[in-house]
């Protein structure tokens, strides 16, 4: 599947009030909400002695995960994992386990320590959590939907 989007305007002014956006636009978009919910993790996981790439982990564990895997959903390198689990696991959020369909691959899980850390970030996400409220339930389907075609070949 080609990563080259699909056609889009080559001029980088902004549409007109009422025209579709430019892919500039929809990439300055995405961007700023980005940064958002990346401002307001960080200073959720900061109340839990968290950084946020340690928060960003622990909320991929939804279920016991190869640290090599865990390496590209935080797009890091592997040699990174070790640390940010190492830290973790001293914290009680995490335990490694050896998989048992492969006794060479050891695989993160989260703990219920973990878990509940992850239930008081997002808890604690009070900007995220208030930009989601001003969508109705319709806004909110249509969101989702629209996020998952986004990157479709990725695991949600």
């Amino acid at each position: 599947m080609s990563r080259t989007p699909a056609a889009h305007p080559a001029s980088e002014t902004p549409a007109p009030q009422g025209s579709d956006p430019t892919y500039v636009e929809l990439l300055e978009r995405l961007a700023r909400a980005a940064a958002g919910y990346y401002r307001d993790l960080t200073a959720a996981a900061a109340v839990q002695g968290l950084t946020m790439t340690q928060a960003k982990m622990l909320i991929q564990l939804r279920q016991p995960t190869p640290m090599r895997a865990l390496a590209g959903l935080l797009s890091c390198d592997a040699s990174n994992i070790t640390g940010l689990v190492d830290r973790l696991e001293t914290h009680g959020l995490v335990s490694r386990q050896l998989d048992p369909a492969d006794r060479r691959v050891k695989n993160v899980v989260a703990t219920e320590e973990g878990r509940e850390a992850v239930r008081r970030i997002r808890a604690d996400m009070r900007a995220t959590s208030a930009a989601f409220a001003r969508l109705d339930d319709e806004g909110r389907r249509s969101l989702y939907e629209l996020l998952g075609r986004l990157h479709p070949d990725e695991t949600a």
